[in-house]
């Protein structure tokens, strides 16, 4: 018998620095998430790189990463990627979405999401995590972890039958679960806090975002340490667990 085999949905562009560090941002998932014996593979998806039909089969589970592009558009390969997410929601694969990954997977169910009311959330923030999710308690994590963000935009909506599991003071839903196989984290569990300062400097350069608050974001970023061990854990019990 092989391994179990999973596949990275890379809807952002890797910077020449997240490439020569990290080994782009499917390194960066793969880092986090892979085990002895598993195969990771990634399909560019922002580039129009999506797996045919018989090669989602092969698949135990999928991750959707970040992206500069917003959930709510309608470029091609976003219209694609949510016949996709709706293909792999009928299949019950396992599917992990990561901050536009959780937009989009929310937006694929059924739910809504949009610019976020109250503009850029970036740092490190506190999660509270919801003490009724039977998923969240069999991991005997503690109410609140520390967790990267990087985002303007938000799920507004949740999809019917999907279940808040976490929130914050400034993003109302930051995770997500519809059944056993469907998860969002509107966070980065993948990030350091490196990755986090080359983003804000990224952001800097194309005008996104102003001085004051990529310093008030950088000034803060030391100060607090993210709950990395513990968000790995989340994301690969629920992918490769029963839960």
């Amino acid at each position: 018998m092989g391994g179990k085999r999973f596949a990275v949905l890379l809807c952002a562009e890797d910077s020449d620095y997240v490439k020569k560090m990290y080994g782009g941002f499917f390194g960066v998932f793969e880092g986090m998430l892979a085990e002895e014996g598993e195969t990771w593979d990634v399909y560019r998806v922002a580039c129009g790189e999506f797996p045919e039909d018989e090669e989602i089969a092969l698949f135990d589970g999928f991750v959707i990463t970040g992206s500069c592009n917003d959930a709510h558009g309608n470029d091609v390969w976003i219209c694609k990627l949510l016949n996709l997410l709706k293909k792999l929601d009928s299949m019950k694969k396992k599917v992990l979405g990561i901050c536009f990954g959780h937009q989009i997977l929310a937006r694929a169910l059924g739910g809504k999401t949009g610019r976020h009311m109250s503009g850029w959330d970036m740092g490190v923030t506190t999660i509270h995590l919801s003490t009724s999710s039977k998923f969240l308690s069999s991991l005997k994590l503690p109410p609140t972890l520390s967790l990267i963000e990087c985002h303007r935009d938000e799920v507004r909506e949740l999809p019917p039958k999907a279940e808040k599991i976490a929130w914050s003071d400034k993003t109302g839903i930051e995770m997500f679960r519809c059944g056993n196989h469907l998860m969002g984290i509107q966070g980065h569990p993948e990030y350091t806090q490196d990755i986090l300062l080359h983003l804000v400097d990224r952001l800097l350069q194309r005008n996104m975002i102003a001085d004051t608050y990529a310093e008030e974001v950088k000034t803060k970023a030391g100060a607090r340490e993210p709950d990395r061990e513990a968000w790995k854990k989340l994301c690969i019990s629920f992918l490769k667990g029963g839960l």
